[in-house]
């Protein structure tokens, strides 16, 4: 159950004339009262003989307490109640209940005898709207401050007793949702998404990885955004507004939008903190570019893909480091899959891009973020976005669903480490990225798969025998499960290639076992290729030893936490919470 305290205003007739009317979309069906502050108020939806200015002077009587001077600018306060989609129906009656509580938590009408006159207009099935005026019986103004997160608060409650979907708790860090005009206007022009959605989306895919305020707004200029930067008499820039070209208002102006209002760290000041370095972290590096393991001589995607397996870098971070650490790693995860949503090929793209637009809301908390620690991650994020568009087929297909793989355990970490934070809305956005990489996962990994596993059939019977003997010498409880599997193939053709790759088998095999169980797996198989692939640094559809790096070149990478899961498992959110 959702409240939403709006913004004051001073028109009580005027905002009658909206609940009571057919509404923007002929959406508002049979308007009428289902709770006021004496339950005797008129019903000009009921009654025919009450008009909505016979309701509106009752409401806006103690107006007349005070002189002209003394009374409120802006005395209309306005709060709206939504039910959840899949909540049950609600009576009339139940309703009125929940905004007689409504009004006594947020302080409007206490129920000391002298509140505030106020109405509860219901119509829709699925919520209702109370107005109030902001002048009690006596005169006195409500005590009615920080009102929304009073309705926040009953609204849990309310969710318990009744048993409606409980809503996680926010925290005042998520980003202001677009309102019902805005809503409204994307419709009428077509748009998926209201244009503060859209300019959100295209402000962060802009500062994944960028590495410095030219490049920021250079990437924001590409995306075709008009630019509006706020410039002090010294010369120094103070801060930047952004537009659609095509959203304008009533006087065909651009609709700008600062990037404080989109989102709380895309301001000028806190996007500036990802390009500065804490004393800390300079000394101990010059920060032009993260320590990486040593990689084949390789350029384009592929590569930049392979970059990213600093997210086992950030892993234990995320698990085991402290609240800032941590918290600067997840934001730089967000980087990750701006980034990724970016330049994925378009058959994964609208998932990736839903996992990236979901996952900005566990992107931040109030834990700050030391900024600096994640520099790696960062870097990651800027290789990908300098790669490029992909094809997403043969190699890079494969490295793009070993890649969704690593971000989805990114993803998990934060949903993990929000969690025990009670951090409930950042937790639940994570979790809800996590279905849109396991999604994305299963459409880039589809061919990738089926290739390795053609090779792995056409292994000789003594190799694949020789594989079979290695997973019953290391994995004897799970070996039957795991030949039984379609990808088993994959996997004897993975164990191939770390052998011809001087790699030991059975110390990599046991090392991805160790790193989380396996039995909630749908497919083992596909969760030991890519964690085998990745130790061993190995091209992701190497077909001969020559497309494998050379012997005593391998890198062995942390190992992930063991908490960790991929997207090959089910049900494993609630397993871990």
């Amino acid at each position: 159950m959702i409240p939403r305290v709006h913004k004051q205003g001073s028109n009580t007739l005027g905002l009658l004339h909206y609940l009571y009317g057919k509404g923007t979309r002929e959406e508002h069906i049979d308007p009428h009262l289902v709770a006021s502050f004496d339950s005797m108020a008129p019903d000009p939806g009921r009654d025919p003989s009450v008009t909505k200015t016979d309701l509106r002077h009752l409401l806006d009587q103690t107006l007349s307490l005070l002189n002209s001077d003394q009374r409120p600018d802006k005395h209309v306060w306005h709060c709206s109640v939504r039910a959840a989609p899949d909540d049950p129906f609600l009576s009339d009656e139940q309703w009125g209940d929940i905004a007689r509580r409504m009004v006594a938590a947020t302080g409007i009408d206490p129920g000391d005898g002298a509140g505030c006159r106020w109405a509860a207009v219901r119509h829709a099935d699925d919520h209702i709207h109370i107005v109030a005026t902001l002048v009690r019986e006596d005169g006195r103004r409500p005590d009615h401050h920080r009102s929304g997160k009073r309705a926040q608060a009953e609204c849990r409650l309310i969710e318990k007793e009744l048993g409606l979907r409980q809503v996680a708790a926010g925290d005042g860090t998520a980003a202001k949702r677009a309102t019902s005009a805005e809503r409204h206007k994307a419709e009428r022009k077509g748009r998926d998404r209201p244009a503060r959605d859209e300019l959100r989306e295209t402000v962060r895919r802009a500062v994944a990885g960028a590495g410095g305020e030219e490049e920021f707004f250079d990437r924001l200029a590409a995306a075709g955004l008009l630019i509006r930067k706020r410039v002090a008499l010294s010369g120094d820039l103070l801060g930047y507004k952004v537009a659609l070209p095509d959203d304008r208002n009533s006087e065909k102006e651009p609709v700008f939008y600062a990037g404080s209002t989109l989102a709380p760290d895309l301001s000028l000041p806190r996007v500036r903190e990802r390009w500065t370095l804490p004393p800390e972290v300079a000394s101990s590096a010059d920060g032009s570019r993260p320590e990486q393991p040593d990689l084949p001589d390789m350029t384009g995607p592929a590569f930049a893909r392979r970059r990213a397996a600093a997210t086992w870098q950030a892993l234990p971070i995320i698990d085991n480091g402290d609240d800032g650490t941590a918290a600067a790693q997840i934001a730089a995860a967000g980087e990750i899959l701006d980034a990724l949503a970016k330049t994925s090929a378009a058959h994964t793209r609208a998932q990736l891009r839903e996992a990236a637009f979901v996952f900005e809301r566990a992107s931040r908390s109030h834990v700050k973020a030391a900024r600096g620690h994640d520099r790696a991650l960062r870097q990651a994020a800027r290789d990908l976005v300098h790669s490029g568009p992909v094809l997403g087929r043969g190699e890079d297909g494969a490295t793009t669903a070993m890649l969704i793989d690593m971000a989805f355990f990114l993803v998990i970490a934060t949903a993990n480490w929000h969690a025990k934070k009670r951090h409930g809305q950042q937790a639940a956005a994570a979790r809800q990225a996590a279905e849109h990489l396991r999604a994305a996962y299963q459409v880039a990994a589809g061919e990738p798969m089926t290739v390795l596993c053609q090779r792995g059939q056409r292994l000789a019977p003594r190799v694949r025998q020789r594989q079979a003997d290695l997973l019953q010498q290391v994995l004897p409880g799970l070996a039957a499960r795991v030949q039984a599997e379609a990808g088993w193939p994959a996997l004897a053709a993975t164990l191939d290639d770390v052998r011809r790759a001087g790699h030991n088998p059975a110390a990599l095999l046991a090392e991805a076992a160790r790193r989380r169980e396996l039995d909630t797996a749908t497919s083992i198989s596909d969760v030991l290729v890519w964690r085998l692939r990745r130790g061993a640094h190995l091209s992701a559809l190497a077909e001969s030893p020559h497309d494998t790096p050379a012997r005593g070149s391998r890198h062995q990478g942390p190992p992930a936490p063991d908490t960790l899961t991929s997207p090959s498992t089910v049900n494993d959110f609630s397993r871990r919470r």
